[in-house]
């Protein structure tokens, strides 16, 4: 297959930059031809609750042939642990059965969800697997703008999250915890179910991501997808610069790493490309999900399945 350029929004590539082979396999839903589709604005997706400031369906984005991922069966957040009031009646009314939390244990002791009855609660621990630089560190190293300089200063910290975004694919606990929730939510039983992290732009930005790779969206709204993040967190992640620079930060020191950048996807996709391939293969592969479980994504997320 001759290489093709990454194509994506946004400002044009860097000079020099690798040219990406595509992620897509052999399968007949990989092949189909792509007509002129209809380009959807993302805040259509997303969910007015002011203490989930990144709540967002992951369905109703088109594939390259026309179909469209089914809403109301997956959606995607920023932790629970804030929600309260008016904003959990508002979450109840998702009817969401199950809660699939990304966050490690030493963050859920600190800011455990507060669930709704009813709703199943799963820690699936994505970097568990991590010796140091755990996500609940670094946010402890950025409080302190002595120890954030030493561990993030003249790009060490854009390289800790490029690094972070490689293990979400090749790490073994990231592997099982992907694994089980995208064999689970094949199942009517458990859905509808939200995923989430800690401000639901890593962990969860790369689940949601590798779920709409699959089922066909086009590299480029994927892309676009997962940098909308940065606009829904932005009074959120705004705070927390001005208190950085409050303590004596310079707020440029992790405005880079704060945010989500393309940077970050493209070092996961890279990741799938050198160890498994095509995206099917990470799926079958890397997340022991046989054919008849890929099969099973399809149909229940697919609208013309």
């Amino acid at each position: 297959m001759r290489p093709i350029r990454y194509a994506r929004r946004g400002p044009s590539r860097r000079a020099g930059a690798t040219v990406r082979r595509p992620l897509r396999g052999n399968s007949p839903h990989s092949q189909a031809p792509r007509p002129q589709r209809r380009t959807d604005t993302y805040a259509e997706r997303s969910l007015p609750i002011a203490s989930l400031p990144n709540l967002r369906d992951v369905g109703g984005l088109a594939t390259a042939d026309g179909r469209r991922i089914r809403t109301g069966l997956l959606y995607r957040s920023s932790a629970l642990d804030q929600l309260s009031g008016a904003d959990a009646v508002e979450l109840g009314r998702l009817g969401i059965r199950t809660i699939y939390d990304f966050r490690t244990e030493a963050e859920r002791a600190a800011r455990p969800d507060r669930l709704q009855p009813g709703m199943r609660y799963v820690a699936a621990d994505v970097v568990g697997g991590l010796a140091k630089h755990a996500p609940g560190d670094i946010m402890a190293s950025m409080r302190n703008p002595t120890l954030a300089y030493e561990a993030f200063g003249n790009g060490k910290g854009t390289a800790l999250f490029v690094a972070h975004y490689r293990e979400f694919v090749s790490l073994d606990s990231a592997r099982r915890a992907f694994g089980r929730v995208f064999s689970e939510v094949t199942d009517e039983r458990y859905r509808p179910a939200l995923i989430h992290c800690m401000g639901g732009k890593d962990r969860t930005g790369w689940a949601a991501a590798s779920l709409l790779l699959l089922l066909g969206v086009p590299e480029d709204e994927v892309m676009a997808d997962f940098l909308a993040s940065n606009g829904y967190l932005k009074p959120m992640f705004q705070s927390f610069l001005d208190d950085f620079e409050a303590r004596g930060g310079d707020p440029r020191l992790i405005a880079d790493f704060l945010w989500v950048r393309p940077d970050y996807l493209e070092a996961a996709l890279d990741e799938v490309r050198r160890s498994f391939g095509t995206i099917e293969g990470y799926f079958s592969d890397g997340l022991r999900l046989d054919e008849g479980r890929l099969q099973d994504l399809r149909a229940a997320f697919l609208d013309g399945i």
